[in-house]
């Protein structure tokens, strides 16, 4: 009986140890490769920090995120998964970089509605629980609905440069996500830019969404303008594996050491409990 007591207690303190799983779901006005480098090399620096980090694929693009870390377009997914049409082991790939990764759905994106939505949910959140770190693709189904109702608890992520046609198009992104899921934080994140130039386009935006839709943004960090990141996935690689010293590679620790700071109090997918988000 003693011996059970005290397993039972160190179990306990292990779960109590363990980070709360954070959800991050991005969302992107650029093109699909601006995306998908961010996301690659975020994940590589957060793995790199001894983190534990799950990369979701929302797209079903044949040239999305899959293709351009090398991985063929035939892995298994997790709608096919929820359909009992693949095991689950055949959906995860543990990458070189550190990090694993799994794909949504191969053809469409499958909308709330779809027959399997509860079983691609239930797999979903077991998959996230059991990463410190999990990163989304986020892309909506034709309907306008987050795939897995959980992404919309986590913490939502807007991908803008500083054209303004791009911060136009953020915008107009974030009001549709506020018309959707209501009144939350957002964050930002600024492609091919300085960090004056970044802190420029988020203060502008901030200021419009907190007067005209009542929403919170807040500045995660800055991409600067580096060819390496293109050259780096030119090989299927992140530019901190390629270029370790690159002015890419800097920033994109910078970002990674912003995404796990801990300065705010947050629920259980990363969603802030009391207004504040990410810590800024």
């Amino acid at each position: 009986m003693a011996s059970y007591d005290v397993d039972q207690a160190a179990g306990l303190r292990r779960m109590l140890e363990r980070p709360v799983p954070r959800l991050f779901t991005f969302f992107s006005v650029l093109g699909e490769e601006e995306k998908s480098a961010m996301l690659i090399n975020l994940a590589a620096s957060l793995s790199q920090a001894s983190h534990s980090v799950l990369l979701i694929d929302g797209g079903v693009a044949s040239s999305g995120l899959l293709t351009r870390i090398g991985l063929r377009h035939d892995v298994a997914t997790l709608q096919e998964v929820a359909q009992k049409e693949r095991p689950l082991r055949e959906a995860m790939r543990m990458l070189p970089e550190g990090f694993s990764m799994a794909r949504i759905a191969r053809r469409t994106v499958p909308p709330a509605s779809h027959p399997q939505a509860g079983q691609l949910a239930a797999i979903f959140d077991t998959l996230i629980e059991q990463a410190e770190i999990t990163l989304v693709n986020g892309v909506l189904a034709e309907d306008h609905s987050f795939p897995v109702p959980t992404m919309e608890m986590g913490e939502i992520v807007i991908q803008v440069s500083t054209t303004a046609s791009s911060i136009k198009s953020a915008y107009v992104l974030l009001k549709s996500l506020t018309d959707k899921i209501g009144r939350r934080p957002f964050s930002l994140i600024v492609n091919d830019a300085t960090d004056a130039e970044a802190q420029t386009v988020y203060a502008n935006m901030a200021q419009a969404a907190s007067r005209y839709l009542a929403a919170q943004l807040n500045f995660l960090g800055a991409i600067p303008a580096d060819d390496h990141i293109r050259r780096a996935c030119g090989q299927g690689r992140a530019v901190m594996d390629v270029f370790p010293f690159a002015g890419a590679t800097l920033a994109f620790h910078r970002l990674a050491k912003r995404f796990v700071e801990q300065d705010a109090a947050r629920s259980a997918y990363g969603m802030a409990t009391d207004g504040a988000s990410l810590g800024v």
